[in-house]
């Protein structure tokens, strides 16, 4: 029997669009671009009222890990004279630049609620209402909501406990005893700027030792080698890293450090861990400012209680513990999910008995994340446009 509440029946009267794009980070808009070059009449929803929120909400001392070269959009290259490793602000700036100079068609401060299964098309239930659409993209990020562990007697504990993506200003820790958790990319992005504050301590609590290397060796951007690392097999990758590693920093376990489980590519592949990159805290953890400590057990009012059993009292705690993306609700009963609620496909990957739905930006890559976009902008506007498939304009 026909479905005929009020919301189906309107919105079987809606026409169906070619593409939407959900989201306008820099994943989004690359594929949006790509699309529309394609000649595939694209749409971008956005929940935010202003392009590049999430970056906006950062702290202001942020500066991307990757190279600038390496970290445009396409066919836009940042102004003469940014820096190497660009700022907040910039990105910010450059996010804007792209979307007016490719005039894409944002609609902003629209949320998408459920992305269902329409037979030829796809439903996808927003805040403003129904849309129809061939091809859908879900380009809302892998670090779209931060993921805090629930730590026992956490809520007993008389010091503050924040997420690393509100670190804020770096100044506000001076003569605060600070504890990390978490030795990843966060963690370290949170060391490197303390270990330039006058803080009355800093503990970094770490269960697995990082995949760790320098902004820079001598007077190379380390980030500019990395197209050539994509290129590599997983093991070599692997080996190349840990070299690396050694050979500049030595051996961390002497202060504490935890070794890596698996190499810094292979973990990247395996449970999305992003390579983390050092500009000050190793220097500070071999000094001694920098205490590395076990995982924690558990929280008290006036500490925390580490494995090993013993006690610190932090007046501050950064939870540099990851984020998740958040897509459970949108398409959680459609199956494409793994158990960290990370798409199974990415780019030009699809389900074959869910056509027409595509991802992209949702795992990390060695290239970093904007020339990440391009790539997978690509290969997703491919698949879309090539032959036999529908929903294009040729």
């Amino acid at each position: 029997m026909a479905d005929t509440t009020p919301g189906t029946m309107m919105e079987q009267l809606l026409a169906v669009e070619p593409a939407i794009v959900i989201g306008a980070g820099a994943a989004g808009l690359a594929v949006a671009r790509a699309l529309m070059k394609a000649g595939v009449a694209t749409v971008v929803l956005e929940k935010e009222s202003r392009l590049a929120e999430p970056w906006r909400r950062r702290h202001e001392q942020l500066h991307l890990n990757t190279h600038r070269d390496l970290s445009a959009l396409p066919g836009l290259t940042y102004p003469k004279g940014t820096p190497a490793f660009p700022h907040r602000d910039v990105v910010i700036r450059h996010m804007n630049d792209f979307h007016e100079a490719n005039h894409l068609p944002v609609e902003f401060g629209i949320s998408v609620e459920a992305i269902i299964p329409g037979g030829d098309h796809w439903i996808v239930r927003t805040s403003a209402g129904s849309r129809l659409a061939r091809h859908v993209v879900v380009a809302t990020g892998r670090d779209r909501e931060p993921y805090t562990p629930q730590w026992k007697g956490m809520e007993a504990f008389a010091g503050r406990i924040i997420h690393s993506a509100d670190f804020g200003d770096a100044h506000t820790y001076a003569g605060k005893k600070v504890l990390v958790v978490g030795a990843g990319n966060s963690g370290f992005d949170a060391l490197n700027h303390l270990a330039g504050i006058d803080t009355a301590a800093i503990w970094l609590s770490a269960r697995n030792g990082p995949a760790l290397l320098p902004k820079r060796i001598g007077k190379i951007a380390v980030h500019r080698l990395s197209p050539f690392m994509a290129r590599l097999p997983l093991r070599v990758a692997d080996a190349v890293m840990a070299v690396t590693q050694r050979l500049v920093f030595g051996d961390l376990t002497k202060f504490g450090m935890p070794r890596a489980p698996a190499g810094g590519a292979s973990r990247l592949t395996s449970d999305y861990t992003a390579i983390a990159a050092d500009d000050g805290a190793v220097k500070a953890i071999k000094s001694g400012r920098i205490l590395v400590v076990p995982g924690i057990r558990e929280f008290t009012r006036d500490g925390v209680m580490l494995a090993n059993g013993s006690l610190i009292a932090p007046d501050i705690v950064i939870a540099a513990t990851g984020y998740r993306t958040g897509l459970e609700r949108m398409v959680g009963n459609l199956g494409v999910l793994d158990e960290k609620g990370v798409p199974l496909f990415n780019g030009g990957q699809a389900d074959p008995k869910l056509p027409g739905l595509w991802f992209t930006g949702m795992r990390p890559s060695i290239r970093g994340c904007f020339a990440n976009a391009g790539i997978l902008a690509k290969a997703i506007a491919r698949r879309i446009a090539g032959p036999g498939q529908p929903g294009t304009s040729r």
